[in-house]
């Protein structure tokens, strides 16, 4: 389990001719960062007179960021478990759940612009970024399993689903990135 291991150790064996951990578990890490990041925002806007109107809000948030980022954790794991197993259904359910998790956990990013901590505000869109990326990746290792599903209804409705959240995550993103640049601007 790499979850008690190092990073080092991680990123040495993610380079090496083995079989895992691989793109999946790359991809919720990613994803794991980027919700890290929607937590360290909270957390340094939490407490902060300039933004009290808001604090219930976003302690709901930091809730539900934090949940979000310890399942990404365990999802390194799972991915590395599931690729072993050799069972499609494993191997397709991990990279699924990733990529519905960065759905969830990108729309907790719009909402820090106005309410998280200005000093902060380009972690939000790194955030963003790296939750896209993790969606991204697991979009592509939730295809690459889905050809050997047989039951081809649940396969196109997966499509559809994911295609749906590509485009959501993606406009998501971008309209940050639009904001969050002339904020910085001024």
């Amino acid at each position: 389990m790499y979850r008690n291991k190092s990073l080092k150790k991680y990123l040495d064996d993610l380079a090496a001719k083995l079989p895992a951990p691989g793109g999946g578990s790359a991809a919720a890490l990613t994803a794991g960062l980027g919700s890290c990041l929607i937590g360290m925002v909270i957390n340094y806007t939490l407490g902060k007179p300039k933004y009290a109107k808001y604090q219930k809000v976003l302690s709901k948030m930091l809730s539900k960021s934090e949940r979000i980022r310890k399942r990404f954790l365990e999802l390194v794991d799972l991915d590395v478990a599931a690729f072993k197993s050799r069972d499609i259904n494993k191997s397709l359910a991990v990279p699924l759940e990733v990529s519905r998790l960065c759905f969830e956990a990108i729309r907790l990013c719009p909402p820090l612009v106005k309410r998280g901590n200005i000093n902060l505000i380009s972690d939000v869109a790194v955030a963003a970024i790296l939750l896209e990326a993790g969606f991204s990746s697991a979009l592509f290792n939730v295809r690459i399993n889905l050809k050997y599903l047989k039951n081809k209804a649940r396969a196109n409705k997966i499509n559809r689903e994911l295609n749906n959240n590509r485009s959501l995550v993606r406009t998501v993103r971008q309209d940050l990135e639009v904001r969050i640049h002339e904020i910085i601007r001024g």
